[in-house]
């Protein structure tokens, strides 16, 4: 079992998910650019590093969740590689663009390391409960390796297939998501319109060919179905900005293999033009504000 692991990037994120790794018996040594989420990680049994290369030495493997592609790449090619003793274990948990993991993790390997890319799908309430999904990029021998430590802060772990995959899983799955939530808010603004009760409504579409996870589980009318951010004014939850974010990551992907994803793009400029409103803190489930 590996024992030590160092953890990169403790934002609302990483903060719950390296907690659950000191939890589950891991020696956990910690790094943030923040003194403040230092502080709440050493709070919760992690051990407070003084640099990425401070908190990578001597570890059997490198979590990262950072912001975007080029703090990966940063963090990587600057402190990781030449710190990390020969045989440890990288796992990228950020959600980036396919380009750059693919191009970090062949960086790893040619220096003699194993890497994955693994991203999340849950929020910030399943990072703190230990409930999150990987999708996981990699070759097999990476991921038997991988499954352990990410089982330490998840529900499922999912092997998506070889480098880079992960974030491929990832960022198809927001897209499909951010374009079913826009069209799950459409229908509950249109019944509302029509003179449908949103309740009664539910209790029809929930149980009939318009289902969705975003009706049934995550539903953006208040006091409809099980609790969800929009009972606490959209607050919490899954930020309209990352939403974006994701949607953008999907879009590139996209040019970059000529697919047509008309329904992902004009997802993309609605949650846009959201953000542009001053919602990018909101829950991304808050776009039934628009098309109300």
């Amino acid at each position: 079992m590996t024992e030590t692991i160092a953890f990169i990037g403790l934002g609302n994120m990483g903060g719950g998910m390296a907690a659950n790794l000191a939890r589950n018996g891991f020696t956990v040594r910690a790094f943030d650019l923040s003194d403040d989420a230092l502080a709440k990680a050493e709070a919760a049994g992690a051990i407070r590093t003084g640099s990425a290369a401070e908190a990578v030495t001597g570890a059997d493997a490198v979590v990262t969740m950072l912001p975007a592609g080029k703090h990966v790449e940063a963090v990587y090619t600057g402190e990781v590689f030449g710190a990390a003793k020969p045989g440890a274990l990288f796992l990228d948990c950020s959600t980036i663009d396919v380009a750059t993991a693919r191009r970090v993790i062949a960086a790893a390997k040619a220096k003699g390391f194993q890497m994955a890319d693994a991203p999340v799908s849950g929020g910030i309430a399943a990072a703190s409960a230990g409930s999150l999904t990987f999708m996981v990029g990699g070759d097999d021998d990476t991921f038997a390796k991988a499954k352990p430590i990410l089982s330490a802060m998840g529900k499922a772990v999912i092997h998506a297939g070889s480098d880079g995959n992960g974030q491929a899983a990832k960022i198809c799955n927001n897209m499909l998501l951010g374009a079913t939530m826009v069209a799950t808010c459409e229908a509950f603004a249109m019944a509302e319109k029509i003179g449908l009760d949103a309740q009664t409504f539910y209790d029809i579409s929930s149980v009939s060919s318009g289902q969705s996870w975003s009706m049934t589980s995550y539903c953006p009318v208040p006091g409809v179905g099980p609790q969800s951010p929009a009972d606490n004014g959209y607050s919490g939850g899954f930020a309209v900005a990352l939403m974006l974010k994701d949607l953008k990551l999907a879009l590139e992907a996209a040019a970059s293999v000529n697919a047509s994803v008309p329904m992902g793009a004009q997802a993309e400029s609605l949650y846009q033009l959201l953000a542009n409103k001053g919602e990018a803190g909101q829950d991304f489930s808050s776009i039934i504000k628009l098309l109300s």
